[in-house]
């Protein structure tokens, strides 16, 4: 889950999909009506009908993870504005964006939006420009369909364009990381996200280590860790599931990752695995970001196949004898708990993974953990020659036990509460 802007075409210069509009930055900023946070009070609503606007550092359409899980469940009773900020781009003169509808989830909005690259660095430009093309989308094409919303951030450095602007009933933080120990993260964002923290009304966490790094900061702040969706990866244990034929006759055992190809990883550690295993393979699913394509070590054992669908990954899975979690010990896995380590446990293989914090603290009972050097290599021939049945069983359970509509359900639960009390608030004063 790195944090860097959306590589993409430009958006002036991209075809325009059916369904979609441009939008151009005006030259005048905009009206708005401020929340309790900047000396006015709140609108209200009822809790059940609110519409809710998304600011996210990682794309819609990117990987699959952890905000699209939430998202995609939430939307069946909500409207969802989705906003996305693109890489900027140095043939831009003037800021754009454009609206595009989510086919298979129709409550779920997508406003993308690019900046110049001659403006990125000036912070104060880029919030004031980002506001007026979401203000700009609201008061045309999107015209009374997200009034008085639930603002919901994954992204901190959102929060000064978009606090108290959006005349909005409740504020949300998802943490799903420690942004700033990401390569490419603003210097500004430890500050931004210190007023996020501040004025939320309700945090959530994606890593137990997260919890109690934020809590400190925010009182009304919760720990749900990523679920999973059980009955999709489970069809990598199913033997009418086919094996793609890129990986269907690479040589035994078969030692497998999918995710994002970033700093997170270790790649001495990979090649390593690759060399002590010269008769197996090594396969590695999953985009390059923020890592140099040429710098990836190469073995004719190990296999970089770039993104595939999330559709496909169960399919994959079956062909791999262990699932990999061979991240780096740094300062961007401080804080991590990864999507994936309860999707492995759902497919049925064994999974092996490096000492990170909330790894070992949530999944070291299911998941193998290599806790000296030398240690991985060794434990992913033995995870492939001798599955241990009991950590699978348990694994199982814990995937029984994670579903995402029943973190989403809390989550809701949380989001109305802070709503109770912010209604409750407003009546004594």
């Amino acid at each position: 889950m790195s944090y860097a802007p959306l590589d993409a075409p430009s958006l002036n210069r991209a075809s325009n999909s059916r369904g979609s509009s441009l939008l151009s930055s005006p030259s005048s900023s905009f009206q708005t009506t401020g929340k309790r946070i900047n000396g006015q009070r709140r609108p209200r609503r009822s809790g059940d009908d609110h519409p809710i606007i998304v600011h996210s550092h990682l794309g819609w359409d990117w990987v699959w993870q952890r905000p699209q899980q939430f998202l995609s469940r939430i939307s069946r009773n909500h409207k969802i504005l989705f906003v996305e900020m693109h890489r900027p781009d140095p043939q831009l003169v003037a800021p754009t964006a454009r609206i595009k509808p989510v086919d298979a989830y129709p409550n779920i909005t997508v406003l993308q939006m690019q900046m110049p690259l001659w403006r990125w660095h000036n912070g104060q430009w880029i919030d004031k420009h980002r506001r007026a093309l979401v203000q700009e989308a609201l008061s045309g094409p999107l015209r009374g369909q997200f009034d008085q919303p639930i603002q919901w951030f994954y992204d901190p450095m959102a929060v000064t364009a978009f606090a108290g602007q959006m005349n909005e009933i409740c504020t949300v933080y998802d943490c799903m990381d420690e942004l700033s120990k990401f390569r490419g993260a603003p210097p500004t964002i430890v500050e931004r996200e210190a007023e996020l923290l501040e004025i939320a009304d309700v945090v959530f966490t994606g890593g137990r280590k997260l919890y109690e790094s934020k809590r400190r900061h925010n009182e009304n702040c919760h720990f749900y860790g990523c679920g999973v969706e059980g009955e999709h990866f489970a069809k990598a244990r199913s033997e009418t599931t086919q094996i793609p034929p890129e990986i269907s006759a690479l040589p035994k055992p078969v030692f497998g990752y999918f995710g994002v190809i970033d700093e997170r990883l270790d790649y001495d550690l990979i090649a390593e695995l690759a060399d002590i295993n010269k008769d197996g393979s090594i396969v590695m699913i999953g985009p390059v970001l923020k890592v140099d394509p040429a710098s990836l070590p190469h073995r004719p054992n190990l296999h970089w196949l770039g993104q595939r669908s999330y559709a496909d990954l169960p399919n994959y899975c079956r062909g791999f004898d262990v699932c990999l979690m061979p991240f780096a010990l740094n300062e961007s896995t401080e804080f991590i708990n990864p999507t994936k380590a309860l999707e492995y446990m759902a497919t049925g293989r064994p999974i092996v993974s490096t000492p990170v914090a909330d790894v070992v603290t949530n999944f070291g009972a299911v998941v193998g953990i290599a806790k000296k050097a030398g240690e991985f290599g060794e434990l992913c021939l033995q995870a492939a020659q001798a599955p241990d049945d009991e950590a699978l069983r348990r694994g199982f359970q814990m995937v029984g036990e994670n579903s995402w509509e029943t973190i989403v359900e809390k989550m809701e639960n949380h989001i109305e509460q802070a709503l109770r009390a912010a209604q409750e608030a407003e009546v004594r004063a």
